[in-house]
């Protein structure tokens, strides 16, 4: 299928799961009935932003993948004819919790996860007390209309991540996120940031020559303190902006995407043919020290 529309659902969340599972339920709905074929939803969509702090009671809000979310989406998914990208914590096993993306094909089918396998611990993003990094790889996924990769959040600032993503053939790049200010920061560093965000994930579609699609929650959280600056977008292979979320709107928004422009973009740019991977073993490495 050469043309695939895809539907973004940036949203807000409350503390309730079932309250948020529903109102995902509902954006979906809504993206469907604008003709959507995929539509992609945010990081951890099922609750607050929870690894603002450390707290035990937090794990309580994983579950199995496949599981009760799951199950949901997978109903929806196949009465509406969409496949669903649907982000959640996991519970793996007793003290063993990953931040984990489900993909749900068209007729329902659970395709499989994808781990997050690059895990933050910064101020307000505590995520190492929560996640186990990753450890099923870098993952495509054949639904109905298209081969996609995903990855999550602190995965989009990893090259290595795309480009292995690229090369099993994913036609798309999805990025689930869950990004914000901190409120305290005066309007110029925002804009720095937001800048930053963006361009390292466009240049991810220009280098592998695939749309990229990132979609980001919005909204106060942490009593306050955080503002999910929201801006969802969605590139084509070369990186052009086909669609642009605002900062401060729930928006739920279809974009259609020509996969046949990718091979377009790859003879004119041909970055896979001269990749020299005769050299690139020094990567393996932390960090290029003196012998």
């Amino acid at each position: 299928m050469s043309k695939v529309k895809v539907g973004t659902v940036q949203m807000t969340c409350v503390k309730d799961k079932e309250t948020n599972l529903q109102k995902a339920i509902e954006k979906v709905r809504e993206a469907a009935a604008k003709g959507a074929q995929i539509v992609c939803l945010q990081e951890l969509f099922t609750s607050l932003y929870f690894c603002d702090v450390e707290d035990y009671d937090n794990f309580d809000l994983a579950e199995s993948i496949p599981g009760p979310s799951t199950n949901a989406l997978s109903e929806v998914a196949k009465e509406l004819g969409v496949v669903i990208i649907a982000s959640l914590f996991e519970k793996r096993a007793q003290g063993l919790y990953h931040n984990t993306t489900a993909i749900l094909d068209a007729d329902g089918t659970y395709l499989g996860k994808y781990r997050k396998m690059h895990i933050p611990d910064d101020p307000a993003f505590y995520e190492k007390f929560y996640f186990t990094p990753g450890d099923l790889g870098y993952k495509v996924f054949q639904t109905k209309f298209a081969k996609i990769g995903v990855l999550i959040c602190w995965d989009q600032w990893y090259p290595e991540a795309s480009r292995i993503t690229a090369l099993m053939g994913a036609e798309i790049m999805f990025y689930p996120t869950a990004i914000g200010w901190a409120t305290d920061q005066d309007e110029e560093t925002n804009k720095d940031q937001y800048n930053s965000w963006q361009t390292i994930q466009r240049s991810h579609a220009v280098a592998n020559g695939v749309p990229v699609v990132s979609v980001n929650r919005v909204g106060f959280e942490q009593d306050g303190a955080m503002k999910f600056w929201g801006g969802s977008f969605v590139t084509n292979g070369q990186g052009k902006l086909l669609y642009l979320a605002s900062h401060d709107q729930e928006e739920v928004v279809v974009t259609e995407l020509d996969l046949s422009e990718s091979d377009y973009f790859r003879k004119h740019w041909p970055f896979l043919r001269d990749r020299r991977i005769d050299s690139y073993q020094p990567i393996t490495k932390r960090f290029i020290d003196e012998d």
